[in-house]
């Protein structure tokens, strides 16, 4: 599964590797990659791919689950459509409370006591899905853990989900798309040291000098 998603990610360029010019993110950090999953959703074909992979993984993983949450934004779409296969309810957790209305965060119907799937697109430093995971257990839920399209891997992340007490499966992860990357001749063999210091360290650019 992992190499089908990782190759599925390729194909549509929702995995953008630029060692030699890398991203910039949001926090400043420079990054040889950029993942942008929304891109699932207009390619047919590999979205099938994807979203049959998320249900399955549900399926296998967390056989007890009774709703699927969807994190704001990226992971509602992806959500919607796993539920649908499954014939399962959904839902979806927003940033923060609405300012109008109900006020809601936590959208769709949940019961106290329900178990829960979060499915998010990707993972990086974890933050912002542990905060969701948080809000569905203040409401509550019984969350079984998360289903991911894609994770970095890196160690923050890997540390928090340990620390929230979360299990977290991915459809595919960093070291199988970066392989398949340079199988395919989208970066050279020589890259991979260099990606995998980037994931090792990310506040270390010593990588992009090599």
């Amino acid at each position: 599964m992992k190499i089908k998603a990782a190759k599925a990610l390729l194909e549509i360029k929702a995995v953008f590797l630029r060692p030699d010019e890398p991203f910039t993110w949001a926090s400043g950090i420079k990054s040889p990659i950029y993942c942008d999953n929304r891109l699932i959703l207009t390619a047919p074909e590999q979205r099938d791919i994807i979203e049959n992979a998320i249900a399955q993984t549900v399926k296998s993983e967390y056989p007890q689950a009774q709703v699927l949450m969807g994190t704001s934004t990226a992971g509602i779409a992806h959500a919607a459509i796993a539920a649908h296969l499954l014939g399962m309810p959904m839902g979806y957790v927003r940033s923060g409370n609405k300012d109008h209305g109900r006020q809601n965060r936590i959208e769709g119907r949940l019961e106290r006591g329900q178990k829960v799937v979060v499915i998010e697109d990707l993972i990086s430093t974890g933050g912002s899905v542990i905060e969701v995971v948080e809000a569905l257990r203040g409401a509550g839920a019984q969350v079984l853990g998360i289903v991911s399209i894609f994770t970095y891997g890196m160690k923050k992340g890997l540390e928090r989900l340990a620390d929230a007490n979360v299990k977290n499966v991915s459809l595919t992860d960093f070291d199988t798309v970066i392989q398949q990357a340079a199988e395919s001749g989208y970066i050279a063999d020589g890259d991979i040291e260099r990606l995998r210091a980037f994931r090792d360290n990310p506040s270390d650019e010593s990588w992009i000098k090599r």
